[in-house]
């Protein structure tokens, strides 16, 4: 009784070690038969569907479970399976047992379609890079990348998609990721010569991605103002050029063609993805100020945003004063942060904003202040602050930054007295502009609508009402559950 009391107790760990291991085993079999299915089909909805269940399952991908799945999904003695079966090792002697097992209980089915061999090369890469392997994930993403040169088929798009991000993000892990540039441009030369539209756009998001790397924006630029446009298929890759688009138009001084674009971005891109929302957000904060505007306190207090925002919280409070001391310190005190958000340069520039801020507020108070008091409250540190102060306030003038008269004799600043805002255009011309952004928005709306096609010829059975409606609601599961990686 005793001796079959602990062989049970003994059996336990495996039992449950083998029920683990089959259950996401299980699923992908499940998501390769949807693969099928679409490529038969010419579906590529369904292949999209399989990427959004596999990003579910990512998580719980182990070495056994992908060998035992490419044994299901390949034939053993092929190109495929021997190039990826050594990036996948055997882990310890219960795996091996295990996986035996499972192989010997389900007889496998093998397969020689080009969407499965393309989805087990991005199975082993998101393994790889998940486990931070990223030199041996370099390999594997250059190896996919040779095999898709050679296959010319529309279900496999949805496919290539996500290795050419992945493949780009394998080098960019490793710091190389100028070496594939050329070969970035290559394929997207292909892309566009196959009319592959979501190809093109993965692909000149990435090009973009790898230029503003380098600081390279006017290069940037040029890709992107001479690259084909087309109706944007992902509301990612969307998100994604729009950000692009905001940071190369703020570096050309385009501030207000800049804001758009990354508020945009912001508003388009999941909740999941708080890491590029945090950088769109700091970016468009800048421009802001650089226009002169100070941003709501509500978009430093979102939820899960608030400790990465703080130093452009304090930044802006500054901005908004007007004190250059207190600007000065923020910027010496956050200095790393900035570098590495890659936006000192933005923070130089506004330097002027900040004396034009403090300029303002001084012909708010004072009717007339003479020009060594305007040195002494913006604290300007030159050699002769008063004649900077006489530029400053000039150049204010001019540019209508300020309402006043510059007395040269006397050495004064004479504020003229301030009329009624609303006897002008300016309320006329705000309302005009949130006009027209709702009315965008809503035509924007309108178009990203989405209905099944030859609805209004044929009518659909109950099944397939019933597998409609199934993959909608997965599809709105696994959009709110989107990974930040692919941000």
């Amino acid at each position: 009784m005793t001796q079959d009391v602990e062989m049970k107790d003994r059996q336990t760990p495996s039992q449950s070690v083998s029920s683990a291991v089959p259950s996401t085993l299980q699923h992908l079999k499940e998501i390769s038969s949807i693969i099928e299915t679409g490529s038969y089909a010419k579906e590529i909805r369904r292949i999209s569907r399989a990427i959004r269940l596999t990003m579910g399952l990512r998580r719980k991908l182990t070495a056994p479970v992908l060998s035992a799945f490419l044994d299901f999904a390949l034939v053993p003695s092929s190109d495929a399976h021997t190039r990826l079966s050594p990036y996948l090792p055997k882990e310890d002697e219960h795996d091996m047992e295990v996986e035996t097992t499972i192989l010997a209980a389900q007889s496998p089915g093998k397969h020689l379609l080009p969407e499965l061999e393309i989805y087990c090369y991005l199975l082993v890469l998101l393994f790889l890079i998940d486990q931070k392997k990223y030199n041996e994930a370099k390999s594997c993403s250059s190896a996919s990348i040779v095999r898709l040169k050679n296959l010319n088929r529309r279900t496999v798009d949805v496919l290539a998609a996500r290795l050419f991000f992945y493949y780009s993000y394998s080098y960019e892990l490793t710091g190389d990721l100028a070496e594939i540039r050329g070969n970035l441009l290559a394929l997207h030369r292909v892309a566009t010569l196959r009319h592959d539209e979501l190809g093109q756009e993965t692909l000149l998001n990435l090009l973009l991605r790898n230029y503003l790397h380098y600081n390279l924006y006017d290069q940037a630029e040029k890709l992107r103002s001479k690259a084909p446009r087309f109706e944007a298929h992902s509301n990612q890759q969307f998100c994604r050029y729009l950000f692009y688009l905001g940071k190369i138009r703020t570096i050309q001084l385009e501030y207000t063609d800049a804001k758009e674009s990354l508020l945009q971005a912001a508003r388009k891109a999941p909740v999941a993805a708080r890491g590029f929302r945090i950088q769109c957000n700091k970016w468009a904060i800048l421009v802001r100020l650089l226009l002169g505007e100070i941003p709501e306190r509500t978009i430093f207090m979102q939820k899960g945003m608030e400790k990465a925002l703080k130093p452009y919280f304090e930044l802006t409070n500054a901005v908004r004063i007007g004190d250059l001391e207190l600007f000065r310190a923020v910027a010496e005190k956050f200095a790393a942060t900035f570098n590495n958000d890659r936006t000192h340069n933005l923070i130089v520039r506004l330097r002027h904003n900040v004396i034009r801020t403090g300029l303002r507020n001084i012909s708010i108070s004072y009717s007339r202040i003479s020009l060594a008091d305007v040195a002494k409250k913006l604290r300007l540190d030159s050699a002769n602050p008063v004649a900077d102060a006489e530029s400053i306030v000039a150049k204010a003038i001019h540019d209508g930054a300020i309402d006043a008269t510059l007395d040269h004799a006397n050495g004064w600043m004479v504020s003229k007295e301030t009329g009624d805002l609303y006897s002008t255009n300016e309320p006329q011309i705000a309302f005009n502009s949130r006009i027209a952004f709702c009315l965008n928005m809503h035509n924007e709306a309108v178009r990203a609508l989405r209905f099944p096609p030859n609805t209004h010829k044929e009518k659909e059975s109950a099944e397939k009402r019933r597998e409609r409606q199934q993959q909608e609601q997965e599809l709105a599961k696994h959009i709110a559950e989107e990974d930040d990686d692919d941000f």
